[in-house]
């Protein structure tokens, strides 16, 4: 069951207010996109793909958390909530492998249930591959092609191992959903073009205190 989009609004801002950050509004911005795609796409259903695009980072409300932290939070809160398909997305989002992803075994006991609940998953369906997309297309001040986006996460975080695998998962799935659309993702994100061209400063997370 998912929640009303109000309702999910809602959670969001107050998300906002007990971890304030850029999350917020690239989470408000992943919503608008997987909208605007899914309205084009007969198969999905664009209310559904707004709302679990605004709840996908919920998981950060707790505070400053890494890729595993976040992902296991937003899936327990939605979880305790009875909101399993925005649980599964707050799983698979980060996860663009699937079940490939673990070739190792995960040592803390969040990482490994969120091995095995990927595994369970199986093969990665429509939305999952929706919000895995627009997590790369969108940014708190808007829209950006996706190889500018990638350039700011490797700008904040460094390149890692299996990276440009990634980056072509996401291509693929790019010239998925065009062929589905029968136009460009571009056309339907606000000032892209405008967005795009910004040089903006890659955001880092203050440190925690001990």
């Amino acid at each position: 069951m998912l929640p009303t989009i109000e309702e999910a609004l809602k959670e969001l801002h107050i998300a906002g207010e007990l971890n304030p950050g850029p999350w917020v509004k690239h989470s408000e911005n992943v919503g608008i996109a997987a909208r605007n795609i899914a309205h084009l796409v007969p198969a999905l259903d664009e209310d559904k793909a707004y709302i679990i695009g605004l709840l996908h980072d919920i998981g950060r409300r707790v505070g400053i958390v890494n890729i595993p932290k976040h992902v296991y939070e937003g899936y327990k809160y939605c979880t305790d909530r009875g909101r399993d398909e925005a649980a599964r997305i707050c799983m698979t989002h980060s996860y663009v492998f699937m079940k490939d992803e673990f070739n190792y075994d995960p040592e803390t006991l969040e990482e490994k249930e969120i091995k095995q609940y990927i595994i369970s998953c199986g093969a990665a369906d429509e939305y999952d591959k929706l919000i895995q997309m627009c997590d790369a297309l969108a940014t708190d001040y808007g829209f950006v092609i996706l190889e500018k986006r990638f350039v700011d996460v490797t700008r904040r975080y460094g390149i890692m191992e299996d990276y440009i695998k990634g980056w072509n998962v996401i291509f693929e799935i790019k010239e998925d959903f065009e062929n589905k659309m029968g136009c460009s993702i571009y056309d339907v994100l606000p000032d892209i073009g405008k967005t795009t061209l910004l040089n903006s400063k890659p955001w880092t997370p203050p440190r925690q205190e001990n």
